[in-house]
């Protein structure tokens, strides 16, 4: 009996990839606490908080949908 899945091998390959993503640049975006009992930490407003990780977790997201979206060649198909 032969199964068939809604998406295959290779697309759940490329989602996990895309997933890694999205957790690269949520990890980027996580800051330190206040240090020296100071409650407010300027470094929050840094480069690769702000900029940065935002566009990495969104490509990630359009990597999902690309992902999930692919589908191969005709000749490409694993019989």
């Amino acid at each position: 009996m032969k199964s068939s899945y809604a998406l295959e091998k290779t697309n759940l390959i490329l989602m996990a990839i895309g997933f890694a993503i999205i957790i690269l640049g949520f990890t980027l975006m996580i800051g330190g606490d206040s240090t020296d009992g100071v409650s407010f930490n300027p470094e929050i407003f840094s480069f690769q908080r702000v900029t940065v990780a935002p566009m990495i977790a969104l490509f990630g997201f359009i990597f999902e949908i690309f992902a999930i979206l692919w589908r191969p060649k005709k000749g490409d198909e694993k019989k």
